[in-house]
Parts: C-alpha cells; structure tokens; sequence
C-alpha cells in the first residue's frame, strides 16, 4: 500500500510537470513538441485511476500551466496594483485555482464515463470534452480564455483551420492529434491515416487566399511612449507624457494613418479636446492625416445618477469617431455588482475603477478604410471581434501591456492578437505604450515590430483587405455543434455499452 501511494505521488507530480512544460509550447517559447508532449501525458496519466483522482490530476495539470504561465498577475496586482505581496500571491493562487478547475472537470468527465474503452469514442470524445471544457473557461462570469491550447499552433501546419473554426477548433484537432497518437502506439494503425489528414489538411488550407485588397495600401505610424506605469496618472508628469506624443506625432506627418496606445493621453478626452487635441488636429488635418487616439471618455447622460467612464478609442481626422471598450477586466475596469458595494459604505466608489461597457459598435472610419477596433485584453476573445471583423478591412488593437511588466505575458498577448489575423484574414495595426508594437499582413506574417520598453515609432505599410472568413461568418457556432454532437454521440455509446446492449 505503502508503494502503492508513492507512486501515486509521483505521478502527481508528473502530471504537474506535463502542466508547467505545456507553457513552453506558446510564445515566446512556441516549442511545438512540449504542446503535443504534454497533453499526452495528461491522458496518460489518467489511466487505470478513478475519477476522483482523475479529477486531482487535472487540476494539478491546471496548477502547472496557469501557476507558471499567468504567474505575470503578480506583476499587475501588486506592482502596478498596489497590492501587499502577501495578499497579491494570494490572489493570484485564487485565480490560478480556480482556473485548473476546469482541466479538473475534463479530466473527471473522461474517467468517471470510462471514455477510453471504446478506441472511437476516445478518439473523439476526449477533445470535444477539452474543447467544451475550454469554451466553458472562456464563456463563465465574462471568460478568461488566456492559455487556450489552440493558440500553441499560431505557427504550425494546424493554423490553416483557424479560418474556419478559429482557436477552439485548434485545440479540438491538437487533443484529437494526442488522442490518434495513443491510439497509434495501442496499435490501431489506422489512426496514423487520421493523423495525416489532419495535419496535411491544415497545411493545404494555409495556401487558400481567404480575402483581397481593399484599396491601395496605407503609411502607418505607430507610437510606443514608453511611459511608465506608475508614472502614468500623475499629475506632475502628464505634461511630459502629453508634450511626448505630440512631438512623435507631429514629426511623422507623412503618414496616412497615427495610432497611439491605450490611454496615452493620461486625462479624460474632454479635459484635452480645447486645447491640447484642437493644436494636433490643426497640423494633421492640414496634412490629411488620420489620428486614433486611446483616452478615458466621461459621459453625463439625463437618466442616470452617476456619470459613466469608457476606456476608448477616438478616431480624429476626415471623421470624428469614438470606440468604447467593449469587454472590460473583472476587478481591473469594472466591479462585479458594484453598485450594491457602492451602497455598502461607498466603497469602489473611484471613477477609473468601475468603467462601463460599450457593447457592439460598428468599424471606425479611418484613413478611408474601415477598423476592427480592440483594446487591450479584449482581442483574446475571438468570437467577438468576427462580429466586426466582416465589415471591417483591417484590425487596429491598442493595448498598455505595462501592467505585464516584462513577464511571459506581453508575448502570450501578442500570439492571441495574431490568431485573430488568422480567424478574419485581416491585417493587424498594434500600437502599445511598452511593447510589443508591431504591424502583421492579413496571412498572420509579422512584418515589423518595435523593441520594446523604449520609445519607438513604428513606421510601415498596411495592405487592408477584405472579404469574410468561414470564422467571420458562423464564429464559434460549427465547432460548438460538433462538439456537442460528438459528446452526444459519444455518451449514448458508452452508455448502451455499459447496459450490455
């Protein structure tokens, strides 16, 4: 017995291991053999135990990968948070925990409903319960879909499919090629066909020119200030923050198109619009240059107590256009039930704490092209920029990854912004206060990209593009309806299995 539990541990501790080597298989890693690698010792090391333990071994997985690959949240909470050390680790072991539940009820559904006795069902079953699994984690209480095993493809064979059935599909075919493998090695040979198609399938599918050229192409200018995070807010230093941009600004004139970060105007729009914004515009104007800007908004509106607060974009030039973030950060942009801890004492009460959401909004105008725009964390969730995507020419994300620090994270962010690219089959404008800065062609292929943490203006051209992806079309619908089908399919076999029919 005693041996027994020893070895228990030790795979405990393998499987734990599986999680953290799993981080290695994103960027900036992108080690496509620890993906696959990894996720075939999950399975593997869900054999023969039962479902209570199954579910400890998939929330140890969890602990591996989320501990070692969101271990930058330290970083935003207390750093740049303010937080005491002790309460910042605190919660981010929160975080973490809560996020390995969800291999935890992976790895519970596949043993407690004996998948693996049927080769077949295993074959398929077992991704379309990750996949449903991760779709869960990127859906409940607003999603945190960071880490998706999909994006560990960015720049494999497998990313020709995220035009038709984006990230999600992507880990679906990943854990489909982990499951074919064990199949292969148990001796079912003809998994190794299966195995072919799907790699050779997405190989052939990269080769299919999913849009075309929307008008001649445009001279960008992106601006990267470098300003720090703790110096962002501080009233003796917006001065200088502001005098920074102008003077980048003004020196690329040249330029169809200017995008500046996140925020880069540290003060509401309203309290520079008379005099700070109108001296730009006069010179830009002038030269026929377009401005997209990223400044906190104030609005008053006659039916509402308190004022509401946007993180947006505002497009200035030929026309006048405003972005509202659309999918705000739980706790960083916006309280959950906010309003009844405002009762309780006032508390939360701090106007940038509690931002307000901009729901669905149309392109910007810019440059005479139509944007995509998306700050920040939101061009993690696929599904919602394909609902603009379609009547947009190019993407525009501008993002203050400073919260990050130098961590895994700016890196992680930027590989999730170029599945985008690959979903939608459009260009990519990224403009960061710290990095990473950077203009990507409608194939996904980076094409320039600033140092980060220095000020920098990135200068290129753009191709907009246009034309609607199967993933532009349907989102996540098709791979949704597969994977319910299959866990359908698959469950109604195993169950007339297990009553002897």
């Amino acid at each position: 017995m005693i041996e027994i539990n020893k070895q228990a541990r030790i795979k405990d501790g393998l499987v734990i291991l599986a999680g953290v080597l799993m981080v290695t298989g994103y960027a900036p890693f992108s080690f496509l053999p620890s993906s696959i690698f990894a996720l075939f010792a999950l399975l593997w090391l869900l054999q023969n135990i039962g479902a209570r333990r199954a579910a400890w071994r998939g929330f140890l997985f969890g602990l591996g990968l989320f501990g070692a690959g969101t271990s930058w949240v330290v970083i935003s909470i207390h750093e740049f948070g303010h937080t005491p050390l002790p309460l910042a680790l605190f919660l981010t072991i929160l975080l973490v925990a809560y996020l390995s539940l969800f291999p935890a009820l992976f790895a519970w559904l596949v043993v407690r409903f004996r998948v693996a006795e049927q080769p077949l069902v295993f074959l398929f079953m077992t991704p379309a319960l990750w996949a449903g699994t991760e779709w869960l984690r990127g859906t409940l209480f607003t999603g945190f879909p960071w880490l998706n095993i999909g994006y560990s493809q960015v720049d494999t064979w497998l990313v020709g499919y995220a035009p038709v059935i984006g990230v999600y599909g992507l880990g679906f075919l990943l854990m489909l090629s982990v499951t074919a493998t064990l199949l292969i090695l148990r001796r079912k040979q003809s998994a190794v066909v299966l195995l072919a198609i799907i790699w050779f399938g997405g190989w052939s599918l990269q080769s299919i020119e999913w849009a075309t050229p929307a008008g001649k192409s445009l001279q960008v200018s992106l601006m990267q200030g470098n300003v720090s995070q703790l110096d962002k807010f501080r009233p003796e230093k917006r001065a200088n923050t502001m005098s920074l941009y102008e003077e980048l600004t003004l020196d690329n004139l040249d330029s169809d198109l200017i995008v500046w970060p996140e925020t880069a105007v540290p003060a509401f729009y309203h309290q520079v619009a008379e005099n700070y914004i109108s001296d730009i515009l006069q010179q830009t104007r002038e030269q026929g240059v377009d401005l997209l800007i990223g400044a906190p908004v104030k609005q008053v509106t006659a039916d509402s107590e308190r004022p509401n607060y946007y993180n947006s974009a505002i497009a200035l030039g030929k026309e006048f256009g405003v972005y509202h973030k659309r999918h705000l950060v739980p706790f960083g942009e916006v309280v959950p039930f906010g309003d009844l801890l405002r009762k309780i004492g006032g508390i939360f009460n701090v106007p940038l704490s509690d931002f307000s959401t901009g729901g669905l909004q149309a392109p910007l105008n810019l440059a005479g092209q139509k944007a995509a725009v998306s700050i920040c964390y939101e061009i993690v969730f696929g599904e919602e920029l394909a609902q603009t995507a379609g009547d947009a020419t190019m993407l525009i994300n501008i993002s203050n990854d400073a919260w990050f620090g130098d961590s895994l994270a700016p890196p992680q962010h930027f590989s999730m912004a170029r599945m985008r690219v690959k979903e939608t089959a459009r260009p990519l404008l990224r403009a960061t206060n710290t990095g990473i800065t950077a203009f990507v062609d409608h194939r996904g292929v980076v094409t320039h990209q600033a140092p980060s943490f220095s000020v920098q203006v990135l200068r290129g051209s753009i191709q907009p593009m246009q034309g609607k992806t199967p993933y532009v079309r349907f989102g996540n619908t098709p791979i949704l309806w597969l994977i319910g089908m299959l866990i359908l399919v698959g469950g109604f076999i195993l169950r007339r299995r297990q009553q002897g029919v």
